[in-house]
């Protein structure tokens, strides 16, 4: 622990070191309050200076503001020549590395910062002319066969976030050509590098040294997204777009996707498409929702009230950056928002019916009726560990989806979750099985009564203090659960003990009536996450199968929590 004469001294430098002034004064305004004795904003700089904001699988995701614990220029400059050092190092050449933002504060600048940096190492910077969804950026990796692609987003996360999402491509990846996000040990070796630039003053981003090592920033422009629409509309098995009488609410959460996402859909015939009026463009506050993440309560309540008003069949609401999706659909007098699990198994089963060949995957978390479905169609099934760093390198992938909303429907194209796509996939299974006098909500009942009910329910705890998070893994590996919902458990499995996966922080609880519960830390957001599951057979009618499973879900929920703590 520095004493407050250190920590000011390297506050001091860092600001000399700051190349954005916003950033320098926001932090000369802290350290003047901390030397006249303010303990709030010594606490700030302590906090700010914990240490430099870690590179990871996820890249960077951290607060805005100025020093090295938080999301800034000097951390991406360093972030930037880090990458572009690693990148030399592995291909031994000129890296080509395409790079995209969001409508986030600070997204343009730090991918400008990316783009000189790369440049001026020698390097081929292609720079996005505007902000794209995440996805855009997935395809233009694969698209332009770069090397590497880097995302500025915080995706879902609240406004003061911003983040720096890597992928590498075909020369630097170790799965060839395919434009996948990081994983170790490329995660690693990336921080070395980072964490060996002595200073921003040292980075080297100027035009003049572009020419000299035959560098070069090049714009992607709308022949890109031209591209990739055509792609989109391709996706899922049904390339002709044909006319459509569905009605539906479109919501990009005051992100960067709304525009792509009524273009695929208009394109693949659904004209009849209301945009949530005040989500529709981008807003990097997000004015109308607390947190803007489709899963949250109450993101929603905007688009329900536009469906009622136009009389709508369907809601499509993807996250700001796009790569998510969350369906609801008419229930009644009101609206059912349908579970990450639910938009997963009806994929899956739309998908089967229309792939020969191939193997489905999904995360440890998401449920095991993809597994069933997969059985079904005579495809193979992966389960992996959570996130798409880790599905979208399942060899032989046709399909694959995590709980959190994410779905890839067209790997050959984006090797990512793809809210765009997903939307589009789940609207045309809505067309036609209204063609057919039916609903996604029976679509649901088939596959209970076929498979049996396969229920899933989250149990998400956002905690104030992140020591809590490792004290309830530690509490639960002291002396996990000896029954759930009643049942016995099993079956207590510790991820980090690696088995058939990597290894990871997680827990896995299997019980006697076949229900399972898993447990970990969230790795973007200060949360402890508990995934549940219950299987119930069906012989007659769902609707009480389904009351039931809630019933039980409810008491998994309440165990669990007792079991962490977290209750």
């Amino acid at each position: 622990m520095p004493t407050p004469t250190e920590l000011h001294e390297r506050v001091r430098a860092w600001i000399d070191d700051d190349p954005d002034p916003g950033t320098a004064a926001e932090l000369t305004d802290v350290l003047t309050r901390a030397r006249a004795g303010d303990a709030g904003a010594e606490a700030d700089l302590a906090d700010r200076f914990a240490g430099l904001l870690q590179f990871g699988t996820a890249g960077l995701r951290g607060r805005l503001g100025g020093g090295p614990a938080r999301m800034n220029r000097a951390v991406v400059i360093r972030a930037a020549a880090g990458l572009s050092a690693h990148l030399w190092r592995v291909l031994g050449a000129a890296p080509t590395v395409v790079i995209g933002f969001d409508a986030r504060h600070g997204s343009a600048v730090f991918a400008r910062d990316t783009a000189e940096i790369v440049a001026a190492a020698g390097g081929r910077a292609l720079l996005f002319d505007a902000t794209c969804p995440t996805p855009l950026l997935a395809f233009a990796v694969r698209q332009l066969e770069a090397d590497a692609g880097v995302m500025v987003t915080a995706s879902h996360n609240p406004p003061r976030d911003n983040g720096y999402k890597v992928y590498l491509g075909g020369r630097a990846s170790d799965v060839a050509g395919r434009g996948v996000q990081i994983v170790p040990p490329a995660d690693a070796e990336i921080a070395a590098a980072i964490a060996a630039v002595p200073s921003v003053a040292a980075v080297d981003r100027s035009e003049e040294s572009a020419r000299a090592n035959g560098g070069s920033i090049s714009i992607v422009g709308p022949e890109l997204v031209d591209a990739y629409v055509a792609a989109a509309i391709g996706s899922g098995g049904d390339a002709a777009a044909t006319p459509a009488g569905l009605r539906i609410v479109l919501t990009p959460m005051h992100g960067v996707g709304g525009a792509v996402a009524t273009r695929v859909l208009a394109e693949a015939g659904f004209e009849n498409v209301t945009l949530v009026a005040e989500q529709a463009e981008p807003d990097p506050d997000f004015p109308t929702v607390a947190f803007p993440n489709p899963e949250e309560p109450g993101a929603l309540d905007l688009a329900i009230a536009t469906a009622r008003a136009a009389g709508a069949d369907l809601i499509i609401a993807n996250d700001p950056d796009a790569d998510r999706v969350s369906i609801a659909v008419p229930a009644g007098d009101g609206w059912r928002q349908l579970t990450g699990d639910e938009v997963g198994a009806l994929l899956g089963e739309y998908l089967g019916s229309r792939t020969e060949t191939g193997v489905f995957a999904n995360s440890i978390v998401s449920s095991r009726l993809l597994e069933r479905i997969a059985a079904d169609h005579g495809l193979e099934h992966r389960t992996t560990l959570t996130g798409f760093k880790w599905i979208s390198r399942t060899p032989g992938l046709v399909y694959g989806y995590e709980e959190a909303l994410g779905y890839c429907v067209d790997p050959d194209r984006v090797r990512d979750k793809d809210g765009i796509t997903a939307g589009l996939a789940i609207a045309r299974l809505a067309e036609e099985s209204a063609r057919a006098g039916r609903t996604l909500a029976d679509l649901l009942d088939d596959l209970a009564r076929r498979h049996g009910l396969y229920a899933t329910a989250p149990l998400s705890v956002r905690m104030a203090d992140l020591a809590d998070i490792p004290a309830a893994m530690t509490r639960l590996r002291g002396q996990g659960p000896a029954t759930l919902a009643g049942s016995p458990v099993t079956s207590a499995i510790d991820l980090a003990g690696g088995g058939d996966l990597p290894p990871t922080d997680g827990l896995v609880y299997l019980t006697e009536s076949g229900d399972r519960v898993v447990v970990r830390p969230s790795g973007t957001e200060p949360k402890i996450k508990c995934y549940l599951e219950v299987v119930l057979p069906v012989t007659g009618e769902v609707a009480p199968v389904r009351e039931r499973a809630a019933e039980r879900l409810a008491r998994l929920s309440t165990d669990i929590a007792a079991a962490a703590g977290i209750g």
